[in-house]
């Protein structure tokens, strides 16, 4: 599932780029939702990137957080609704991920974003909990400090402003994966927690 997300993300990324009309319309922009009841900008948004960068990196994490996220979804869900409730909790971080910023920004005609920042952030929480002190390159963190530091952050910036980086999405996306992830696996596999904080009690070294 996770290369299908990112085969379809690049797809329309690519299309987006040279299309104008179409990166228009899948746009997330507040306005649009509100007074036009546009409700698929939500997630259609997540689609779509500014440019080949910013792919990448998105595309590069979501590889990165993807497989063990599929595994855990697995384990909650089982092999036949696993890969169909991890779809669904991508999909509903891409919302989520947006969702304050629409509060904020509905009677602002001037503001719009995309990308798929805001669920990756989302996606980080099942790796961090499979595997919390395994090491990043960039950054060089274990997984805990980066997920604890990058909503810290994402906080941190989004309150300063001044740039074009959509923080509050990356802020909620990760607080939308930390609290919806964790209360899943609390009902459905509460041996995924007993076994996170059992890991976090014994520092590693790096095993990525």
């Amino acid at each position: 599932m996770t290369y299908i997300l990112i085969g379809i993300t690049c797809l329309v990324s690519f299309m987006a780029f040279n299309n104008p009309q179409l990166r228009a319309n899948m746009l997330f922009i507040p306005t649009a939702v509100k007074n036009r009841g546009e409700t698929y900008r939500f997630i259609s948004h997540g689609f779509i990137h500014a440019d080949m960068s910013h792919l990448f990196f998105n595309m590069y994490a979501l590889y990165i957080f993807g497989g063990i996220a599929e595994y855990q979804f697995n384990r909650m869900f089982g092999l036949t609704f696993g890969n169909v409730a991890y779809l669904l909790f991508y999909l509903s971080a891409i919302a989520a991920s947006s969702y304050v910023e629409y509060t904020r920004s509905q009677n602002n005609p001037g503001y719009s974003a995309l990308g798929a920042s805001g669920a990756v952030a989302a996606m980080m929480w099942p790796f961090i909990m499979y595997a919390p002190w395994a090491w990043f390159i960039f950054p060089p963190l274990p997984a805990i400090l980066l997920g604890i530091g990058y909503i810290a952050y994402s906080h941190y910036a989004d309150q300063r402003g001044g740039s074009n980086i959509g923080h509050n999405a990356h802020l909620w996306g990760a607080i939308f994966g930390l609290i919806a992830y964790s209360t899943l696996a609390g009902f459905l596999e509460p041996d995924i927690l007993s076994e996170f904080f059992g890991r976090l009690m014994q520092p590693q070294g790096p095993n990525f």
